[in-house]
């Protein structure tokens, strides 16, 4: 998967920023100030981290092995993705989108309510 094409996906989400916390090689993205996504760009193949709900985390490990625990992070909640091409980009799209939802779900109720005015996304887990 290509950055760009990575980006838009993460982009297109209500209220999601770039930002750079750790330095210019792991692009972070925000929505409300806390993080759903950490591309390590520079990696080839790319390296995408993404929170997850723990049992969807380990659904996730066991169903494909480009998916690994979250690397430097808490990996009860975060996954760690090898986009190696092995993952078609609707499962990377919906990872992308459980991450935002999971992050989005505990913001508080008025937070919340301005995402879900940005969009047209259910801002509630699924």
């Amino acid at each position: 998967m290509e950055l760009s094409a990575l980006r838009s996906m993460l982009l297109a989400h209500p209220g999601a920023e770039e930002t750079y916390p750790f330095g210019p090689e792991i692009l972070v993205l925000k929505v409300a100030g806390k993080m759903f996504a950490l591309v390590s760009w520079q990696e080839e193949p790319l390296r995408l981290s993404l929170k997850a709900e723990p049992q969807q985390a380990l659904l996730w490990r066991e169903l494909y092995p480009s998916v690994q625990p979250g690397y430097h992070l808490n990996k009860q909640h975060w996954n760690t993705v090898r986009l190696d091409n092995s993952l078609d980009a609707q499962l990377i799209s919906d990872m992308i989108a459980h991450s935002w939802q999971q992050v989005v779900a505990g913001l508080p109720k008025t937070k919340r309510l301005a995402l879900q005015g940005a969009g047209d996304r259910d801002c509630r887990t699924q």
